[in-house]
């Protein structure tokens, strides 16, 4: 039976929410209030503005004005709805060029323990989420990043592991059993293969996983499909009603890689669940 502790994932005493005021923000702002609510966290919710050159150039001070209100008004909302569940928010804006290193420095000056973003922003004056700049706040984070779609929600029941046997899904592994635990969670683990030459060793690393979890008084079982790697963690989660994939930040080179270039941005933009990315 699923039963939800107070907190799934341990050690959140600090939370940064990062949201840019459109509805891709929805998930993120629902999940970073629902765990600082679980785990008394401290949360702050910040959001980057990018101007636009050219409309600068034409009305700088207009420009800059209603971006900021804007900002100002949403975070404001952000804040009365943490207000309502009994939680404090610290709202902060920051502007610059580069919207990934404004958030993970935000990160490392506030100590956070966790980032929680939506999965996708908006191209213009807020962009946040499209594309590379994903991948550069999870790659560059000084925390783990959970990644939530607009209409995810985590309830614990089914989780989903990739594991290659490297460090970095040794990490996620870890981190999925103790949330797993906590939360009294079924724990997939998946380890993917190009085809038949590779089952012994994807077969040894989903089977090494199962016993560790099992040790701990998980419910697990292990899977071992074939063929590419996002594919197969996207399309298993899919079908298993799993509602939150955890990873490692980088994988293997070659056949066995789970997060590197591509890969971190396909899994992220195909699932329908939440990804939490673990640091090794």
């Amino acid at each position: 039976m699923n039963a939800t502790p107070s907190c799934p994932v341990s050690g959140l005493d600090k939370i940064l929410l990062v949201t840019d005021g459109f509805e891709f923000s929805e998930g993120a702002i629902r999940e970073a209030i629902n765990f600082a609510g679980k785990c008394g966290s401290r949360l702050y919710a910040v959001m980057v503005v990018e101007t636009n050159p050219e409309y600068e150039s034409m009305a700088p001070q207009l420009v800059e004005r209603a971006i900021e209100e804007g900002a100002r008004r949403h975070l404001d909302s952000v804040k009365a709805r943490s207000r309502e569940q009994g939680l404090a928010c610290e709202t902060i804006i920051v502007q610059g060029d580069e919207p990934y290193q404004l958030i993970v420095d935000e990160a490392a000056r506030r100590g956070v323990d966790m980032i929680i973003i939506g999965r996708r922003g908006r191209k213009g004056l807020t962009k946040l989420l499209v594309g590379e700049v994903a991948e550069k706040v999870i790659g560059h984070a000084p925390c783990k990043v959970l990644v939530v779609p607009r209409a995810a929600r985590i309830e614990y029941k089914n989780l989903l592991v990739a594991t290659d046997g490297s460090i970095h899904s040794n990490a996620a592994l870890t981190e999925a059993i103790a949330i797993a635990k906590r939360c009294g969670s079924h724990l997939i683990a998946l380890s993917a293969m190009r085809d038949e030459s590779e089952r012994e060793e994807a077969e040894n690393f989903a089977n090494k996983a199962v016993e560790l979890a099992q040790k701990e008084g998980v419910s697990a079982e292990a899977v071992t499909p074939i063929g590419r790697s996002f594919n197969a963690i996207v399309e298993t989660a899919g079908g298993r009603g799993v509602d939150l994939i955890v990873m490692g930040t980088y994988g293997k080179t070659g056949v066995k890689k789970l997060l590197m270039g591509s890969s971190t941005e396909k899994v992220i933009g195909n699932a329908g669940c939440a990804v939490l990315v673990v640091k090794a």
